[in-house]
Formats: C-alpha cells, structure tokens, sequence
C-alpha cells in the first residue's frame, strides 16, 4: 500500500512539472514570436506581461522540482519502529504520508494526507512510535500505526 501511495504521489509531482516546463516553453515561445512583429507600448506591456508569468511558472517549477528530491529521497520499502520520513501513520482513523506537503489522494478506496515532517504536526508525529498521543490545536492524537 505504502509503495502505491508514494508512486501515486511521484507521479502527481511529475505530471505538474510536465505542465509547468510546457508552459513556461509556450510562453517563451510566444514572446520571441510577439517580438518578431510588435512594436510600441502595447508591445513592451504584452512581453512585462509574459515575463512576470514566466517568472510565476518558474517559482511553480522550483517548488514542485524541490518536492520531487523530497520524495526521490524516500523508500516506501522501509518500515520504521518510529515515524521518519516515507513513515505511513494512522493517527485518529487518518492516513498520513510523512513527505512533503501535497494534496490528498484516494487510493484503493482509501483517502491520504500528505503532510511535511515540518508541519504542525510532522512534528508533532516525528520520532514517536505506536501508542503516542500529543494534543495539537485542542485535538488530541494517538498513534495507531506506522508503516
């Protein structure tokens, strides 16, 4: 299940650069084609345009490049008596993935949070083992499981 949960999140990573580096070329490539045959202020406000989305998509890139080495570095093979990251929890009925934070999936029927050992409560989880319980934002948790 783990090693499902992580392809599955490797793969959403990998599709959103896919867009972003097509995006970021689509825009490169209008630009030198608005270049070609524009001249004037309408001219330089289209290409300040395309240039400040293109920095946009790029920070995009970086981000989502960083979260794709997060995961890189992780091996849904492991298993851990405590909680590191690639661990697999359940706390209160939940399915954490401990990686990086990205949005929920379903799997099998079955839905996952993925959450940043940095995160409130990565860190709150981070090193403790079955059995735990920590009180977070008046909640208090218990870990059930780690995988």
């Amino acid at each position: 299940m783990k090693q499902k949960i992580h392809s599955h999140y490797c793969q959403l990573v990998q599709d959103k650069i896919d867009v972003f580096r097509d995006m970021i070329s689509a825009l490169a490539e209008d630009s030198r084609n608005d270049a070609k045959g524009s001249a004037g202020d309408k001219h330089e406000t289209a290409l300040s345009m395309m240039h400040i989305e293109q920095e946009k998509l790029n920070y995009k890139l970086a981000e989502n490049l960083e979260q794709k080495a997060v995961l890189d570095r992780i091996d849904p093979k492991v298993n851990s008596e405590k909680v590191i990251p690639g661990s697999l929890v359940t706390a209160n009925g939940l399915l954490l993935y401990v990686c990086t934070a990205l949005p929920k999936i379903t799997v099998d029927g079955t839905t996952i949070f993925a959450l940043s050992p940095q995160s409130p409560l990565g860190e709150k989880l981070m090193g403790n083992a079955v059995g735990h319980s920590f009180k977070l934002n008046e909640s208090t948790y218990t870990i059930e499981s780690i995988l």
